[in-house]
């Protein structure tokens, strides 16, 4: 019987990654094992579609003989502007084979986001998904001398299109096809001619402050790092994986496409991000990895669809999860679950947390991986209560991913856990900072030579950025950004994450900015979740007509109020937050104070609303 105290099959299982020194000779040795298993699937007009490894090669093959077609050479840059698609990762390999640096932008990127980020990166070919992202190519074309060609995936609404420096992806692997009969060992002479060195992807950070640095990743590092993923969240054929992130992102291009690749791990590609709750149900992944927004959502859910349960289920919820959280409580201090708490748990699991697990989609999952951003401890524990042990994984663009990770048979929530295995992580003794050290950190910014001597000093240490502290285990936990740590007017220093976090784990709001710095008491500008609020509007028949009007109304700001007396409750005096303001604007990836992760820019949005900030301070 599995349950939290279960863990063998994760800790247990044998490491048969593939091999090969650069990603493009991973790839291909995968395909001469592999290739008749499926790799990917991906849904389309509501049918689920697979790939085999031997499909993915016809296609990779095919986008890298375009390539070399349009003259596409060793160290040229190509960037793909798309959503999360089976296409994308076709693109990508198809460059990385040819010898070529894979590039992702955004999809959520404006025109001018784009020319910036094809200028700095020199990029020649151009994948875009469709005629939305086209559009935004064709706005800067002029001012990209060095573009060639712009490769559209989808050419619907476009057949009449008629541009010799615009080609679709169907010809372009029609153009493949004839080059490689033309020139029938090129291709695998050039993935041989591939060297570890090389630099193979540029992954942008999201820019919050200043302009996007191009994080620069070599063939070696990247290799380096899914190897070193396989001790942290060991995976197989055998996985299911959700791929629904955005591929230009470092978590799911090194954990998603090339931990998949690494390992054989299936690949199930979203329909879009709307579809993201369905399609997790049709999933069911066995490792499920997410940002807290992911997880704080799929709780709020739950949490309220408990109050349309009538008052039976709403006792049976309670019982079921009481029972789960005594029992993960006992399994996180180190304790042994007697036989008559796992009989407890068989019971609270048929009655009411497999329904549960099966609503979110987690019922088949051996592990939740969470990272990107801070979550809150509770939010962990709630997971564990079902039964499905939550790992909080650290890292950034710059260390190739996961730099830290806590162990399945040691969670302890609110920590990042010890240093993973393949690199060496330790604070500094003056500011508290986390560095990290290894095979995996980057080979430092694009065109940015003094911002790279910033960042990795004389002895190899990355400078996160992050200020942390360390147990006597090893264990590392995030406090905050060195930059956001507010010190208040009576010098109080304080952490905005933690009041952030446990503000977040409340259904009703999506995210929250705590403001204080330099100030006499603490205030927080709160972003509220539409759907739960709208729901608690109608139940309670509160009168509103747009997304402005809900935030105005007395009842959501008594609402939200509430929420935050609970959280004021945890903490002292001088670091309770004393007004709020909600956002009455319905945020999208789209708008300037969401990153591309769909986090709160704080400095933009300190400025954005510096009038609503001084108005709590009058």
């Amino acid at each position: 019987m599995k349950g939290l105290w279960d863990i063998q099959d994760s800790k247990n299982r044998k490491d048969k990654g593939m091999a090969g020194e650069t990603l493009s000779a991973m790839f291909w040795n995968a395909v001469d094992q592999r290739g008749p298993r499926v790799w990917m699937r991906q849904k389309h007009l509501g049918i689920w579609r697979s790939w085999t490894w031997n499909q993915t090669a016809e296609a990779v093959r095919e986008v890298a003989g375009g390539l070399m077609q349009l003259g596409f050479k060793p160290g040229d840059c190509a960037s793909i502007l798309a959503n999360t698609l089976v296409d994308w990762v076709w693109a990508d390999l198809g460059v990385l084979s040819v010898g070529g640096v894979s590039n992702g932008i955004y999809p959520t990127d404006a025109a001018s986001q784009v020319l910036y980020l094809c200028e700095d990166s020199r990029t020649t070919v151009l994948f875009v998904e469709d005629d939305e992202q086209l559009d935004k190519a064709l706005e800067v074309r002029a001012q990209l001398p060095l573009l060639q060609k712009i490769v559209v995936f989808d050419m619907e609404g476009l057949h009449d299109l008629n541009d010799p420096d615009i080609i679709s992806l169907d010809d372009l692997r029609a153009l493949g096809r004839s080059y490689n009969a033309q020139h029938p060992d090129e291709l695998m002479q050039r993935v041989a001619a591939c060297r570890p060195e090389d630099l193979a992807i540029l992954v942008y950070t999201s820019g919050t402050t200043g302009k996007p640095k191009g994080a620069m990743h070599l063939h070696s590092g990247l290799v380096y790092a899914v190897r070193g993923y396989n001790m942290l969240v060991p995976q197989d054929e055998s996985d299911e994986r959700m791929c629904f992130l955005p591929l230009c992102h470092i978590a799911e291009r090194t954990g998603g496409e090339y931990f998949a690749m690494y390992t054989g791990a299936v690949l199930n590609f979203v329909e879009n991000p709307d579809t993201i709750p369905e399609n997790v149900r049709e999933i069911a992944p066995t490792v499920f990895t997410a940002v807290p927004r992911v997880w704080e959502k799929f709780y709020s859910g739950v949490m309220i669809g408990l109050k349309e349960a009538d008052a039976l289920q709403r006792l049976v919820y309670g019982w079921s999860i009481g029972v789960g959280t005594q029992i993960a409580d006992r399994v996180l201090a180190g304790q042994s679950v007697s036989a008559w708490f796992k009989i407890k748990f068989m019971l609270a699991r048929w009655l009411a947390l497999n329904n549960v697990r099966k609503m979110i989609g987690i019922h088949r999952s051996r592990m939740l991986v969470t990272g990107a951003a801070p979550i809150s401890p509770d939010l962990v524990r709630w997971y564990l209560a079902l039964g499905v042990p939550m790992l909080e994984v650290w890292g950034m663009t710059e260390t190739c991913g996961a730099a830290t990770g806590v162990p399945i048979d040691r969670i302890k929530p609110g920590s990042i856990g010890p240093a993973a295995e393949f690199n060496e992580v330790k604070l500094d003794p003056a500011t508290g900072e986390i560095m990290v050290r290894g095979k995996n950190v980057f080979a430092g910014y694009l065109n940015l030579p003094e911002k790279t001597a910033e960042t990795i000093d004389q002895d190899g240490w990355l400078h996160t950025g992050d200020v942390g502290l360390v147990d006597e285990e090893g264990f590392f936990r995030i406090t905050d950004r060195m930059k956001d740590i507010i010190i208040t007017a009576g010098g109080k220093n304080i952490t905005p994450s933690e009041l952030e976090n446990d503000l977040k784990f409340s259904p009703y709001i999506t995210d929250a900015v705590v403001i204080g710095d330099k100030r006499p008491y603490l205030v927080v500008i709160v972003m509220i979740d539409q759907d739960n609020v709208e729901k608690f509007a109608q139940d309670a028949d509160v009168p509103f007509s747009n997304y402005a009007s809900l935030t105005r109304s007395k009842e959501v700001q008594d609402l939200i109020q509430g929420v935050i007396d609970g959280v004021n409750k945890k903490f002292a005096r001088v670091e309770q937050i004393k007004k709020f303001f909600l956002l009455d604007t319905r945020l999208s990836a789209e708008d300037e104070e969401l990153t591309p992760t769909m986090k709160l820019k704080r400095k933009l949005v300190e400025k954005k609303y510096a009038e609503q900030i001084e108005a709590m301070y009058r």
